[in-house]
């Protein structure tokens, strides 16, 4: 292919909390590579996922909830999606089909306002709405901001999402081929492990806990001949009254943790994983300049 027939871009998902970004980003990707969960803030860094087709190559950026922020990891937060919404070729808005606007999305259409970039308004959850009031919806949205592109989908199910990514390849301009076509992700596979840790503490932990947890990899160490990697990580957490609750009684909840962690590792490496799992305590590590650094928030 001559290369300016080739097209390459980059697209960032951007919205509240917990509307279903990551979720998108996978369907997009066909694999998984940025965790969910039903807690908001799920998602801390920016992901870059790596969508191939015939004429190009689009990147998109996964960001972490844009809300006004509260603490030093959730400016962090909030700073790494809006970072994302500059020098790119085109935003995806995503919101809920079955929620109305409000002032989060307001905030947000501000920080678009400002950026100059074309933004594509994407409803998602459109399997839980009947047409008269997804119709409505676009209308309240319609009204705040003048969108370059309105794609309702469900990021669940995949409807709309081939729609979707033909809407959006005009977007792309000419442009080098940045990445391999067998990479779908910038991560390192300690990352997106890490990663894949802390999504099941979110899922199996309640309340505050979940946002004073950080995974660090600490070994990763591959063994061909046995087809087998065997991995060792620590979870971090602010207080000794967390590290009980992961450990559980007699271990039965980081066990938990690990079987359930280790099925999605094996999945996404493709050979049999030795998973070993231990809690550190990092006293309110989540408000320190130096331990946000060190487990990776450094921006």
């Amino acid at each position: 292919m001559d290369q300016e027939l080739f097209h390459s871009g980059f697209v960032s998902i951007v919205g509240r909390p917990n509307v279903g970004k990551s979720t998108l980003l996978n369907r997009i990707l066909g694999q998984k590579i940025a965790i969910t969960s039903d807690k908001p803030q799920t998602t801390r860094n920016r992901i870059v996922g790596i969508h191939n087709f015939p004429q190009g190559q689009i990147l998109f950026i996964d960001t972490p909830g844009i809300h006004k922020p509260k603490g030093k990891l959730n400016r962090f937060m909030v700073d790494q999606a809006v970072s994302a919404c500059s020098d790119i070729d085109l935003v995806l808005f995503l919101v809920e089909a079955d929620d109305r606007p409000g002032g989060g999305d307001d905030y947000i259409l501000d920080i678009l306002k400002k950026s100059g970039v074309p933004v594509a308004l994407i409803i998602n959850k459109i399997d839980r709405v009947e047409p008269p009031s997804l119709l409505k919806l676009i209308e309240n949205y319609s009204a705040r901001f003048d969108f370059s592109e309105v794609v309702p989908i469900s990021a669940l199910t995949g409807d709309g999402v081939d729609r979707l990514l033909g809407a959006l390849e005009p977007y792309i301009p000419a442009g080098p081929r940045y990445y391999p076509d067998e990479m779908i992700t910038d991560q390192p596979e300690r990352v997106i492990v890490a990663e894949m840790v802390r999504e099941k503490v979110m899922r199996r932990t309640h309340e505050e806990l979940p946002y004073g947890v950080a995974v660090q990899v600490e070994s990763f160490t591959e063994k061909p001949e046995k087809n087998l990697v065997v991995i060792q990580a620590a979870i971090n957490v602010e207080r000794d009254s967390h590290k009980k609750i992961i450990v559980g009684r007699r271990g039965q909840m980081i066990r938990a943790l690990g079987q359930d962690a280790r099925k999605d590792i094996e999945k996404m490496l493709g050979t049999r994983v030795y998973l070993e799992l231990f809690v550190r305590v990092r006293k309110d590590w989540t408000q320190s300049d130096r331990m946000l650094r060190e487990l990776g928030y450094d921006g």
